[in-house]
């Protein structure tokens, strides 16, 4: 399926204009109080990278619990992981113009994140960075079913997360290879 937005990552001129509404659920989220900054920032440039404005999504920063309800009921695993991404439905053509796209909700679990970011050496900030872009680039209609498609939205991932002046995610497993 190819993406409903623009593949090159550019600077952009303009910022968008995206709301991101963020629900902190768990206090564990308050062992990092920069959480909501950091996701936002996040949003700003992946948005701006991708090339989608003029839209809001939410941010649900909850805990393996959670997470793992959210995953049973919806994708039928009844276990913890770190992101999960509802796009929202598409507009009906003949729907009412809203202010603003719906571009849907993102689920990020602290448990999950820390316990990966430690496994891999990275800081709790830089992990939710990643997994905040991975889940907006779902939301912007990229997946990573097919080889072809993961290495898209990996390339992307990459991009935005430079941008940000973290790291590159894949590094270690390409290094393996």
């Amino acid at each position: 399926m190819k993406p409903p937005v623009n593949a090159e990552i550019e600077t952009a001129r303009e910022e968008p204009d995206l709301t991101a509404d963020v629900l902190i659920e768990s206090e564990a989220w308050q062992d990092l109080p920069a959480a909501e900054d950091v996701a936002r920032q996040a949003i700003a440039v992946a948005a701006s990278g991708a090339g989608i404005g003029n839209a809001e999504l939410s941010i649900l920063l909850c805990n393996d619990d959670t997470i793992a309800a959210l995953n049973g009921r919806w994708r039928g695993q009844e276990k913890p992981t770190n992101v999960l991404s509802f796009p929202a439905l598409p507009l009906h053509s003949g729907a009412a113009l809203q202010e603003k796209t719906p571009l849907g909700d993102i689920a990020i679990a602290y448990e999950t994140l820390v316990r990966e970011a430690q496994e891999s050496g990275k800081t709790a900030s830089a992990h939710l960075s990643h997994l905040v872009v991975h889940g907006f680039l779902h939301l912007a209609g990229y997946d990573h079913e097919t080889d072809e498609e993961a290495e898209e939205m990996e390339r992307l991932e990459r991009d935005i997360l430079a941008r940000l002046g973290i790291a590159d995610p894949y590094a270690v497993r390409d290094a393996d290879i």
